[in-house]
C-alpha cells in the first residue's frame, strides 16, 4: 500500500535571509527522509512522524526545542503533541524546559501515563521519573533566538511612543511551529506538533500544538493534521478538528474541507496553515499566509519542499 509524508516548520510573513533559505529546505529533505526511512522499512506512522519532528527540534533554525523562540523573560517554554489515527491515542506537553525533545516527551505521556496533556512542573517530574534524558536550560537560548527576542521588545518599546498600523504584520511574523503528518502501509495515521510558542509571550502561555483538535488530530476515519500559525485563532476554531469534521459530517474532499478552514480562518483573523493526510496517502498544505516551510515525499522517496507560493520542488 501507498505511505505518505509531510512536514511544515512555520507560517507567516517569513523573511528568510538569502544565505540561509538552502538551510531550511536542507532541514525539510532531512526530516522527510528520516520519517520516509520508517515509512519504507513497514515502520508506523507514528515512529514516522516521531523520527520527522525530532529532525526539526534539533535543528536551531526551526522554533522547536534547540530552535525555540524566548519568552519575553529569556526563557523558552515549549509544547507539543503526537496523535495516532487508530483509537485516538494522544499525548501531550506544554510549558516546559528540560526534554531535547518535545515530541518525545509528548509520547512518553501518551505510552506511560493515563492522561493526554500535562504541563508545567508536573509535566517535568513525571518525565523524569520515566527517565527522559534532559538538557539545562541555557542548551535551548540560542545568540539568534535572544536577538529576536529583544528586536521584539524594543518594537514593543517604540509602540509604546508611536502607535504602529501594522500590529497585525508584525503578530504575523514572530511565530512558528514544526509538524508533520503520515499514513503508513497499514492506512494509519499519526501526526505531530512541537513549537516554542511566540517570541516575548507570557511566561505561562500553551499554544495550540498541544491542544488535540486545536493545532494537533488524527482519526483514520477521516485523516491527521498538524497547523502552524498564531495560535490563539486556532484554538477558538478548534482548526484541526474541523477538518476531520467537515470530511465526516459535510462529506468533503480532504483538499476542499483543509481549504476552506484556511480560508474561513483568514476572514476572523487568523495566519497561517495546515498540513493533512487521509488514508489513501493524500496530501494537502493549504495556507492563507505570505508563506509556509513545509514539504512532502511519498513512495518514490523523493523529498520536495518549498517555502512561499511557489510550486514543490
Amino acid at each position: 500500500m501507498a505511505f505518505a509524508l509531510a512536514v511544515h516548520a512555520g507560517a507567516g510573513t517569513l523573511q528568510p535571509e538569502k544565505q540561509i533559505q538552502p538551510f531550511i529546505h536542507a532541514g525539510l529533505r532531512a526530516a522527510l527522509l528520516a520519517g520516509f526511512a520508517v515509512l519504507a522499512d513497514g515502520g508506523t506512522a507514528l515512529d514516522a512522524v516521531t523520527a520527522a519532528v525530532v529532525t526539526m527540534e534539533d535543528n536551531p533554525l526551526f522554533n522547536a526545542g534547540r530552535g525555540s523562540v524566548l519568552t519575553m523573560e529569556g526563557s523558552a517554554e515549549m509544547d507539543a503533541a503526537i496523535m495516532e489515527g487508530a483509537g485516538r491515542r494522544a499525548g501531550a506537553v506544554g510549558g516546559i524546559t528540560g526534554p531535547r525533545n518535545p515530541i518525545l516527551a509528548a509520547r512518553m505521556v501518551m505510552q506511560r501515563s493515563e492522561h493526554v496533556l500535562l504541563v508545567g512542573e508536573g509535566a517535568i517530574r513525571f518525565l523524569r521519573e520515566q527517565g527522559m534524558a534532559m538538557e539545562t536550560p541555557d542548551y535551548f537560548v540560542t545568540e539568534r533566538r535572544q536577538a529576536v527576542l529583544l528586536a521584539e521588545l524594543s518594537r514593543r518599546a517604540d509602540e509604546l511612543n508611536k502607535p504602529s498600523h501594522d500590529a497585525a504584520k508584525a503578530q504575523d511574523s514572530k511565530h512558528g511551529t514544526v509538524g508533520a503528518v503520515a499514513c503508513d502501509k497499514a492506512g494509519t495515521l499519526a501526526a505531530a506538533t512541537s513549537t516554542g510558542g511566540m517570541t516575548a509571550k507570557l511566561p505561562g502561555r500553551l499554544s495550540d500544538s498541544p491542544l488535540i483538535g486545536a493545532g494537533t488530530f488524527a482519526d483514520n476515519a477521516t485523516c491527521a493534521v498538524s497547523a502552524t500559525g498564531h495560535g490563539e485563532p486556532f484554538i477558538r476554531w478548534v482548526v484541526a478538528h474541523d477538518v476531520s469534521a467537515r470530511m465526516r459530517y459535510l462529506r468533503e474532499t480532504l483538499d476542499q474541507a483543509a481549504g476552506n478552514v484556511v480560508a474561513e480562518l483568514a476572514q476572523v483573523g487568523g495566519s497561517g496553515g495546515l498540513i493533512a493526510v487521509d488514508t489513501s496517502g493524500r496530501i494537502t498544505l493549504p495556507f492563507n499566509s505570505q508563506g509556509m516551510y513545509r514539504g512532502t515525499i511519498g513512495v518514490d522517496g523523493a523529498p520536495m519542499t518549498a517555502i512561499w507560493r511557489e510550486k514543490l520542488t
